[in-house]
């Protein structure tokens, strides 16, 4: 009977998947055509995902679920809940160069959820372990979260519009990031390594990362400061 249900959730997908691809080039016009994402976005990506790949994610979704404490199962994945449960069928990746732009980035993508042309199928979260940047991303509404794996970006989940189902998975993250996500990406999905020496590698490795954002961040700064004391 799961496998039933897996084989109908997945073409309920299938047979959708044109709206989540209208949803995808929507918000890459945006992207595109914005003049002040433009000026902000370094490159990004983009990826719709592969069907095995979901049922795949799917079943381990609903074993993960079953192990959990019955007041704290949300149930099986199914035809009728996956398109809420499932919220990265279509996920795109912005990439910028340093911390100090997220602001502008963010206040860009709210620009469209206030105007009706995106909505939020959830408040967006900031996967961070630095507590200076927790502070900086609460400050614009944007929940920090930590991950034990030292995981770092902001997550949006966007909706072409209020009452619609589609959803995309945006995220957003610094170069320095999108290298230390592609490393720990090798090691640990589909299923994470098991190797402890490994993960605390990592860890050390995003710490490393960490003092490179910040640096990156302190460059930028200064060469804006000493336009400013040129331009006096």
């Amino acid at each position: 009977m799961e496998n039933i249900n897996l084989d109908d959730a997945i073409n309920f997908i299938k047979d959708d998947m044109h709206s989540y691809e209208l949803l995808h080039d929507k918000f890459l016009s945006y992207i595109n055509r914005d003049p002040e994402l433009k000026k902000l976005v370094h490159s990004y990506k983009s990826r719709f995902k592969d069907l095995d790949h979901l049922k795949s994610k799917i079943e381990r979704k609903n074993h993960d679920d079953l192990m959990l404490p019955e007041g704290e199962r949300k149930g099986p994945i199914t035809k009728d809940n996956i398109k809420a449960r499932i919220t990265d069928i279509c996920g795109i990746r912005i990439l910028h160069l340093y911390i100090g732009q997220f602001e502008a980035i963010h206040k860009t993508l709210m620009k469209y959820v206030e105007s009706g042309e995106l909505a939020l199928f959830e408040p967006p979260k900031a996967y961070t372990w630095d507590p200076e940047y927790s502070k900086t991303f609460a400050a614009l509404g944007v929940s920090p979260k930590l991950k034990e794996s030292f995981y770092t970006s902001v997550h949006y989940v966007f909706k072409p519009r209020a009452d619609s189902n589609i959803t995309c998975e945006v995220q957003v993250r610094t170069l320095f990031e999108e290298v230390w996500g592609e490393i720990d990406h090798t090691f640990n999905y589909p299923e994470p390594s098991k190797s402890k020496v490994i993960q605390e590698q990592l860890k050390v490795l995003a710490r490393v990362v960490g003092a490179g954002t910040r640096l990156s961040d302190s460059i930028f700064e200064l060469n804006t400061l000493q336009n400013v004391e040129r331009n006096a």
